[in-house]
């Protein structure tokens, strides 16, 4: 079946592993930093003591100085690097939960721009999603001179087994039929539920009239095979028949609205004459 293109948004994580990356040579130059302090305090000791064992040229008492000022200076910078890495791995925190919630919002984004084009109970595509995939596909087999079928599929009985078994028997059972639709339609290809136990299917790149009625008589085989339905006590075993009406682009129509009117029309034919389906005229 046509999936829903996916919004996509910034790469999951980005801005905190980069960050991560700075706090880490961040911490790993405070580190060297701070060797080199101990190191600068360990000469400064034994300059020290050489000092005080005995006269020093002023020029050497001068260096020693020097290096003491230098000791005190690397000593300050490990101080404030330590001061940028907690800041920094304050950052990083505070961007981890920044990402988690940009993500918890796309997720419910998502979800819910699927519920709005998708039917509840079955899961198919709804009207405004069949619509908006059949302009598009009309566009495309404008452009590329393919042809086209829409379908108007009417399941029959569902009436009976609701009266005598209850709503969620007969819901149970439309869900076993469309998952039967979903799992053998092409991927190109898009079923969508019209109304009650109505459907509507848009068939890509057709092909002939002789190509369609294989792919309608293989549906009809796949959607009629025997069914079992067990909800809670209850288990139905019910015989479940088809009426399929087909519109060709561009025989029967070049506008989505004239399609599928004219697959409504040959579905009632076929109906009508119990024939199974029937090409629009």
């Amino acid at each position: 079946m046509n999936k829903e293109p996916k919004q996509e948004g910034p790469k999951d994580g980005k801005p905190a592993k980069v960050l991560s990356g700075v706090l880490e040579q961040s911490a790993r130059v405070k580190d060297l930093v701070g060797e080199v302090a101990e190191e600068l305090s360990s000469v400064n000791v034994v300059l020290a003591q050489e000092l005080a064992t005995g006269d020093t040229p002023p020029v050497v008492q001068d260096a020693i100085e020097k290096n003491v000022v230098a000791e005190e200076k690397v000593q300050e910078a490990t101080e404030q690097l330590a001061v940028v890495n907690e800041a920094l791995k304050a950052e990083v925190r505070a961007r981890h939960v920044l990402e988690f919630q940009y993500a918890a919002a796309n997720e419910q984004k998502d979800a819910a721009r699927h519920e709005s084009l998708h039917d509840p109970l079955t899961g198919l595509p709804n009207r405004a999603l069949f619509n908006d995939r059949l302009e598009q596909a009309l566009v495309s087999a404008e452009l590329h001179s393919w042809n086209l079928a829409v379908m108007f599929l009417e399941l029959h009985g569902f009436k009976d087994i609701n009266d005598e078994h209850g709503h969620d028997v007969s819901d149970k059972l439309l869900q076993t039929v469309t998952a039967r639709l979903q799992e053998n339609s092409r991927s190109d290809d898009t079923a969508s539920r019209h109304s009650g136990d109505e459907i509507l299917y848009l068939v890509m790149e057709s092909g002939s009239q002789e190509q369609v009625k294989l792919i309608v008589e293989k549906l009809i085989g796949v959607l009629e095979a025997p069914c079992e339905v067990s909800v809670g006590d209850a288990t139905v075993s019910p015989e479940i028949r088809v009426s399929i009406g087909i519109a060709m682009f561009p025989e029967n129509g070049i506008a989505a609205d004239a399609l599928i009117k004219a697959a409504g029309k040959a579905m009632y034919r076929a109906r009508k004459d119990q024939s199974r389906y029937s090409f629009a005229e």
